[in-house]
């Protein structure tokens, strides 16, 4: 029997629904056992665990991918422990070189303080602002100045720093690595260190950084916190993460209409994945969901409901009904369970090419033909200009009543 065995052979009620709801959806938590041990504490002592949550403000804006880890964060909260959501406006000004195969262009502080201006507001949809500790991380970094950075770099080792997959393949393939990126894990695992963090979320791209988090509180003489990653969320195209560039995302500030229009038009296998990762339902009531839709209950019902608890948290519950109204009268009757998948190169494509590439139509004179008749419907918008012009991404394209597809455009 292995440690983490051992360990929870005896746990109370409240440490396994804890466990449970920490290891839902997610990916990886680190050490497994050290965090049954907090929870353990916590439970004797009443005292909080602190809980980090790191984002830096390379955007203006929030997509609902940037929620599966708030989501966790809330879960969290709501079993009492204390919730940090930090802003990482000194971090921004290095840049994450997380997944990246050239260095991230910095920042200017005033696109900073622009996007910063947003993020916790966006957040605060998510999270109960009452019961979060909102903290930005140039409180600490900034004082250190340049002794204390170079402190700082003396409890890490360059062999170690290569380790990181992304600086390894970049330095093998030969492309640049500047030195200033080495500082970025640095600074965001020192973070944890000032706030004496007991568990740091964030995506799999971040376990390095992560990672560096419990071993620079070990350096400072802390208990070392646990870590807990996350999927990335695939996109509306059940493929890539979810992403403004690919066009695949849903933002939160989205309107109602548009949100619910946007989740009804994923796929009946993605949907679970959402579920799982987007929805506050119980694990059980999913599952019994999930066994009626495979006893014959139809599919869309449950893509309906998933929509409407989307779209309620980000508007309301009146406004998820309305959405769900207007769905209906848009495309009078829905989009179907089953679409085919289509991809056409040549973004931006007009309309009428695109409609013929994609099969959709005959000809480029027939597509003008139908989408003067008001036949033509994309993500259940009706498209009356013929000059329309789409950039790359993943349109779900209606023409009349019965064809269907959803077209990757790309370049």
């Amino acid at each position: 029997m292995n440690q983490a065995s051992k360990t929870e052979t005896s746990l109370s009620e409240h440490v396994e629904q804890a466990l449970a709801v920490s290891l839902r959806g997610c990916e990886e938590l680190l050490p497994r056992d050290e965090w049954v041990k907090k929870l353990q504490r916590h439970e004797r002592t009443g005292q909080p665990l602190r809980i980090k949550l790191g984002l830096d403000p390379t955007a203006p804006d929030i997509h609902i991918g940037h929620t599966v880890v708030l989501n966790k964060m809330r879960q969290l909260q709501d079993l009492g422990h204390q919730v940090i959501f930090l802003i990482g406006d000194f971090t921004s000004l290095i840049g994450d070189p997380s997944g990246r195969n050239s260095t991230r262009p910095a920042l200017t502080p005033e696109q900073i303080k622009h996007n910063a201006d947003t993020y916790y507001k966006q957040a605060s949809m998510v999270l109960d602002p009452e019961r979060t500790e909102i903290r930005y991380n140039s409180e600490w970094s900034e004082p250190l100045g340049a002794s204390g950075m170079i402190q700082l770099a003396s409890r890490y080792t360059v062999a170690r720093m290569m380790e990181r997959d992304d600086f390894h393949k970049r330095f093998h393939g030969g492309q640049s690595i500047s030195v200033h990126e080495f500082l970025y894990p640095l600074m965001q695992g020192y973070d944890s260190v000032a706030l004496k963090s007991d568990l740091e979320l964030g995506g799999t791209d971040q376990k390095f950084n992560l990672l560096m988090g419990r071993h620079l509180q070990q350096e400072y003489g802390q208990e070392p916190q646990c870590i807990l990653t996350m999927p990335l969320l695939e996109g509306l195209d059940g493929v890539d993460k979810m992403s403004k560039s690919k066009n695949n995302y849903i933002g939160i500030t989205e309107d109602a209409n548009t949100m619910f229009a946007k989740v009804m038009s994923i796929s009946d296998v993605l949907m679970w994945r959402w579920y799982t990762l987007l929805s506050f339902q119980s694990m059980e009531a999913i599952a019994k969901l999930k066994a009626e839709i495979e006893a014959g209950r139809n599919p869309r019902d449950a893509k309906v409901m998933l929509a409407k608890e989307i779209t309620a948290r980000f508007h309301s519950a009146a406004l998820a009904d309305s959405a769900e109204q207007d769905f209906v009268n848009r495309s009078k009757g829905g989009i179907p369970d089953e679409i085919a998948d289509v991809h056409v190169s040549g973004a931006p494509l007009g309309i009428n090419a695109l409609l013929k590439n994609a099969g959709l139509a005959p000809s480029t004179s027939e597509a003008g033909r139908l989408v003067d008749g008001g036949g033509v419907r994309i993500d259940s918008a009706v498209v009356s200009d013929k000059g329309l012009k789409l950039d790359a991404g993943i349109y779900v394209v209606q023409v009349g009543k019965r064809k269907f597809a959803r077209v990757h455009l790309s370049a």
